[in-house]
């Protein structure tokens, strides 16, 4: 049909906004059935199906929200440059309290006194986590080990050792908020960083421990939330279209941000057709 016809010609890159709780993957599959659902697309053993590509370039953590950059037919194979580009994050972190996973989803690993901890400190320990430096991943991550999510493995109490620390860039960071025991922080980093790691580090940088509570990608390349990531309601074939034409235009417009010299292989484009 025509719907059918129009989804299938789809090409480029658009972005959504995922919700707190399901996975990155699981937000890709659901997008990709609502999609095939309203072309009249038959999904059981059709061979059609395995036509329309889709993919996301970069994971965002279950608890987290915001944008998620979402190529479709060839624009699957710009989603290498989403991983690469700049993302922002507003992060609320808690002094305190650390866990396993380095966010509320976690259990608690660690509590210790914060009051000692004042607005000027944690402004102070921001500098040091500024420009070029080098960040330890965490090991409830999508990175793997042979072949496998070092989170999978986490989960099923298998022992997992951390990966060795790799460098990372962050072009700024700022304290928004300070109520202790919550701090609120705006980032804006290159590609394999964890914002997770980052608030975890300055809590121990502070003599203290921190975990996050909250994250948001506020932009992703230029992709941002407000202006481009699409709720929910307008996961339809006209709406995406209408987006992709607009984002052509945005790409074009996107400065080129350098690449650190170490790639990460453990992050790849998440790609399903």
């Amino acid at each position: 049909g025509r719907a059918a016809d129009k989804l299938f010609s789809l090409s480029g890159l658009f972005a959504v906004r995922k919700p707190k709780g399901p996975t990155s993957a699981a937000v890709l599959n659901l997008l990709k059935e609502r999609l095939l659902a309203e072309a009249g697309v038959q999904t059981n053993g059709n061979k059609r199906n395995q036509v329309l590509k889709i993919g996301h370039g970069g994971t965002l953590d279950s608890a987290a929200t915001g944008v998620l950059v979402v190529g479709i037919g060839k624009g699957t194979k710009m989603l290498g440059t989403m991983l690469a580009g700049s993302k922002k994050y507003t992060a609320i972190g808690m002094l305190g309290k650390a866990t396993d996973t380095l966010d509320a989803t976690g259990k608690v690993t660690e509590e210790k006194p914060y009051d000692q901890v004042t607005k000027g400190d944690l402004e102070n320990v921001l500098q040091k986590f500024t420009g070029d430096i080098m960040q330890v991943p965490p090991l409830y991550s999508a990175l793997k080990k042979d072949g496998e999510r070092l989170s999978t493995l986490m989960k099923r109490g298998e022992a997992v050792e951390a990966k060795p620390a790799r460098p990372v860039r962050v072009y700024s960071l700022s304290l928004q908020h300070f109520q202790p025991p919550l701090f609120t922080l705006d980032v804006e980093c290159g590609g394999g960083f964890y914002v997770r790691s980052l608030v975890n580090d300055i809590g121990k940088e502070l003599s203290t421990c921190a975990t996050v509570q909250e994250l948001t990608r506020t932009k992703q390349g230029p992709f941002t939330l407000e202006e481009h990531a699409l709720q929910e309601d307008k996961w339809t074939i006209d709406e995406i279209a209408r987006s992709l034409e607009h984002c052509t235009a945005l790409l074009l417009g996107e400065p080129a941000r350098k690449k650190l010299k170490t790639e990460h292989p453990g992050e790849t484009a998440v790609i399903c057709e």
